[in-house]
């Protein structure tokens, strides 16, 4: 009975503990390095000034703009250029003293008029060279600006380079027209470090990846990332974006996502996880059945970081804060953190039980 009344008491302390305490909060009460243990989310530009921020800034100090300092936002045409997102989402991290990862400058989110089969390789390189120089230059004496994400989804599942399409309104990446080098890398990936590099100095450099646990896509990844460094570019980490299925984690996958964190650090390398959620394809039936896979999904990641953080940097982005459920462009479920109504889902209670019950780990 003792046991029992023992037992009841810490899991009333615990959800207590949950309901009334932030993450940043218990990253902080549970003596968590501040320095290289992060968890935030992504917002949008138009939940700024909104219910959705309040939710954000309840939990977070590391923000992740979703799309504002892509170039399809940017510099949307030739000789427009469009600061004023990325502005106010600085202006908000400076507000609120936060932390910013920059998210996909150098991507497939290319400008529609960048994807035009009539560019050559000289004017896409001159294109990117504008673009890229001119973001870096803006940021780069950001203080609260302290990642960047300088390539993003360079790499298909089969370990071959994600290229161009015909046309200019596919899923492509133009980048790669630019060309190879004589070790068969994408000129467009030395160039975007390249310009980090000369201009981006205050900023970690980030190499960011989707796809699952494929090891011949990752080691392409990896092979590129020591590439780089061997011609004396700087890279600081290694993301991998997470947008999970509900099969993404077994056993398997687990391991090698262990070998890639430890491959991380012992290559001097911060390890991220960039844009969690969970994708449902499916009509949603039994959504309480779905959010436990998701709380174990998410479970099996963050536990992971924790464990690797005594080894070097570790960071857990959520990919937006609400699901998205039923009708909408991208034509799947999306699982976050939060449900329409800004109440919280069982996969952030998951990951504050996780992040108290491990933190001596």
């Amino acid at each position: 009975m003792k046991k029992f009344l023992t037992i009841l008491f810490y899991l009333i302390i615990t959800e207590s503990v949950l309901s009334q305490n932030s993450i940043k909060e218990i990253i902080k009460d549970y003596n968590y390095s501040t320095d290289s243990f992060f968890i935030g989310a992504s917002l949008n530009h138009f939940q700024l000034n909104s219910n959705d921020e309040n939710l954000f800034l309840n939990e977070f100090n590391y923000m992740t703009p979703a799309n504002s300092f892509k170039q399809t936002v940017i510099h949307p045409k030739p000789g427009v250029w469009k600061w004023d997102r990325a502005n106010n989402f600085i202006d908000f991290a400076k507000k609120n003293n936060l932390n910013i990862r920059v998210h996909g400058p150098v991507s497939p989110q290319a400008s529609k008029w960048v994807k035009d089969d009539s560019r050559t390789a000289l004017e896409l390189n001159n294109i990117l060279e504008e673009y890229f120089i001119s973001l870096c230059k803006r940021i780069n004496n950001e203080s609260n600006v302290k990642w960047m994400d300088v390539v993003n989804e360079t790499v298909n599942r089969d370990g071959t380079w994600f290229s161009e399409k015909p046309g200019s309104n596919k899923w492509e990446n133009p980048w790669t027209q630019i060309g190879f080098n004589k070790d068969s890398i994408p000129k467009y990936i030395l160039k975007a470090f390249e310009i980090a590099n000369q201009y981006a100095t205050n900023i970690k450099l980030v190499y960011n990846h989707n796809g699952g646990m494929e090891k011949i896509m990752w080691k392409k990844v990896m092979e590129t990332i020591s590439y780089l460094k061997s011609t004396g570019l700087r890279v600081d980490a290694i993301g991998w974006q997470a947008h999970l299925r509900t099969n993404s984690l077994s056993e398997n996958n687990l391991i090698f996502f262990d070998y890639l964190i430890d491959w991380a650090h012992k290559n001097n390398l911060e390890f991220h996880v960039t844009e969690l959620n969970l994708w449902i394809k499916e009509d949603i039936n039994n959504l309480d059945s779905i959010q436990n896979i998701q709380s174990e999904l998410y479970k099996k990641i963050t536990e992971k970081l924790i464990e690797k953080k005594s080894s070097g940097t570790v960071a857990l982005n959520f990919w937006g804060l609400k699901n998205r459920i039923g009708n909408h462009s991208l034509n799947k479920n999306i699982l976050s953190i939060y449900n329409k109504n800004g109440i919280a889902n069982k996969s952030l209670n998951q990951i504050k039980k996780s992040l108290i019950n491990y933190s001596n780990f």
